[in-house]
């Protein structure tokens, strides 16, 4: 028996051995080729993957579908680590880019048909509130203690997630998984707030320091400037602000992505306002039950703060952006920058950064002939109603989202790609690629110290304390889907000149009340938000409500105070040294 026993053994590895074998090969040469640097060892990076090679052998030769909006993160998810995926694991992923409103659209397609059209998507997190309350997306936290245990990665460390608070829904539980995360904060051409004559002029003028503007009135005084009075550099027709306005989703993602909370217009609280946020749908500490969005019924949608955003948004379009501006979507406001005639933008999306660093021979002219950015990103600047202690601005979480509809082998398979892609085995450099930070280990890796300089105040800024400030859609929204379609419209008439910006907003704030009655009417008969669909308020007198303490709040005498500004490399100290 002694002697026999090397024979089973070695029987038994000459069986079973050589497909985990070949395996391994492919995750050993993906690690030295490809996922490189890393957060981990290359030993650690092997357990790892030995971990993805043995959990997907029950589904090796399965073919399945995943969504994604187009972004160069996901576009390198989509190209790269498909093949990787597939080579280690023997699972075929089709990870399909589409526009994100498409990617809504079918998510909102799954959901009411309970058809299968995806195994998986990459979903903003801005859908938690819709999440939790409908209970058709799969509640992670109970997945991975249960039904996907033998699947869900030891090494994922959820604790790691920069983004995990904003897919928690009210109960506590993980609904979805961040993949990237990108925020909207200021960015401006530092070189030209660098030279000592446009130093001058501007103060001249103004009768303070050009800088990074802490309020906006400072960034409308920044705008004017380089419009109006600068007019030109080195030959070139320049302005002082960029925005886009097409009548398109993009253009209601454009507002409901904080933009009314910049301007002051929610409650103090972090993620989100507490009992107001940045839509302006109220819901009261404690409940789980939106009361409304219109002034009337405690809400702030169609409050002066809210007005304010959108007149500011309109006016500065109009009077400060390159001619065209009103008629770019998102995805095409990205190149229009890139020509280097825009001296500021308020609203600019970190999820550029890997774009914006490409060099000249890339038609990128906001670099230098050695590829060090002339630009420089910084927080964004707050309106008048804006208060110490609420958020500051926007930060997209798209995260894995998986449905119950899915068949369960399918969505087996599909939770192992998503975590395949964020695994700390790869982060780091997919970080690398798309710039876009979802794990506090990759943003800490000493391969961004080394790269820092030449990002623009990316690294600085994920690794201060304030980038808790910025923050997507909370759970007040009880349907995202339902609710955002009407935003754009509305948004789209100011623009066109329809309606003022007071009427604009009055109908939005109408037509959501309406939309949530109908989301409360099935709440009511059938559960179908699971208890915590709208309860909307009473109308009373908007005076009610204007005359109480927080949002909505009343309309300032003075809505254009002194601009503020700070200097850049200051700002720079200060993160640093948090």
């Amino acid at each position: 028996m002694i002697r026999r026993l090397p024979l089973v053994i070695a029987v038994g590895f000459l069986s079973f051995q050589p497909v985990a074998f070949a395996d391994m090969n492919a995750a050993n040469k993906w690690i030295n080729d490809e996922f490189q640097p890393s957060a981990l060892s290359k030993s650690e990076q092997q357990k790892e993957m030995e971990w993805f090679v043995k959990a997907a052998a029950p589904f090796k030769g399965m073919e399945i579908n995943v969504l994604s909006e187009t972004i160069p993160t996901h576009e390198y998810e989509s190209k790269t680590l498909t093949k990787a995926f597939e080579e280690i694991t023997g699972i075929k992923v089709n990870h399909q880019l589409l526009g994100e409103g498409e990617v809504v659209q079918a998510v909102q397609t799954q959901m009411q048909t309970k058809r299968n059209l995806y195994d998986a998507y990459i979903n903003d997190s801005d859908l938690i509130g819709t999440h939790s309350r409908l209970q058709l997306a799969v509640n992670l936290s109970d997945w991975m203690a249960g039904e996907g245990k033998g699947v869900t990665n030891p090494m994922l460390d959820i604790d790691d997630f920069i983004g995990k608070s904003f897919t928690t829904g009210p109960d506590g539980k993980l609904y979805q998984l961040p993949d990237q995360q990108f925020a909207n904060l200021y960015w401006f051409r530092k070189d030209w707030f660098d030279r000592s004559d446009l130093q001058k002029k501007f103060k001249d003028i103004y009768g303070y320091k050009l800088g990074v503007p802490v309020n906006w009135s400072a960034y409308e005084d920044i705008a004017e400037f380089f419009s109006v009075h600068v007019k030109e550099i080195d030959g070139t027709r320049i302005y002082g602000h960029m925005d886009y306005g097409k009548r398109a989703p993009d253009l209601g993602w454009r507002m409901t992505d904080a933009w009314l909370s910049m301007a002051g217009a929610g409650s103090k609280g972090l993620p989100n306002g507490v009992p107001v946020d940045e839509w302006g749908i109220r819901m009261e500490n404690g409940s789980c039950n939106p009361v409304g969005a219109s002034v009337t019924r405690g809400g702030a949608t169609n409050a002066p703060a809210a007005v304010y955003a959108i007149r500011k948004w309109d006016e500065w379009l109009r009077q400060y952006a390159p001619p065209g501006a009103a008629s770019y979507d998102f995805y095409q406001s990205l190149p229009a920058l890139s020509q280097g005639n825009v001296a500021q933008q308020i609203f600019w999306y970190t999820a550029f950064t890997s774009s914006m660093v490409e060099p000249q021979s890339k038609g990128n002219n906001t670099v230098d002939k050695a590829g060090k950015p002339l630009w420089r990103m910084a927080p964004s600047p707050h309106g008048p109603y804006w208060k110490e202690g609420q958020k500051l601005g926007y930060q997209d979480a798209g995260s894995w989202t998986l449905f119950k509809s899915t068949p369960v082998d399918r969505r087996k398979a599909a939770w192992l790609y998503a975590q395949f892609v964020v695994s700390k085995t790869l982060d780091v450099k997919k970080s690398h690629v798309g710039l876009t930070f979802i794990r506090e280990s990759t943003i800490n890796d000493d391969s961004f110290t080394t790269r820092a300089a030449d990002l623009g105040g990316l690294v600085e800024f994920y690794r201060s304390p304030d980038r808790v400030r910025w923050s997507p859609t909370g759970v007040n929204v009880p349907d995202y889907p339902k609710l955002a379609q009407i935003w754009w419209q509305q948004i789209g008439d100011v623009n066109s000149g329809v309606f003022t910006p007071q009427q604009a907003m009055d109908r939005l704030a109408s037509e959501m009340d309406q939309v949530m009655a109908r989301m409360q009417s099935a709440d009511e008969k059938a559960k179908v938000y699971g208890g915590c669909g709208p309860r909307l308020n009473e109308p009373r007198e908007a005076s009610y409500w204007l005359n109480k303490s927080g949002s909505p709040k009343a309309k300032l005498s003075n809505e254009k105070p002194k601009g503020e500004t700070i200097d850049y490399d200051e700002l720079i100290k200060r993160w640093s040294k948090s």
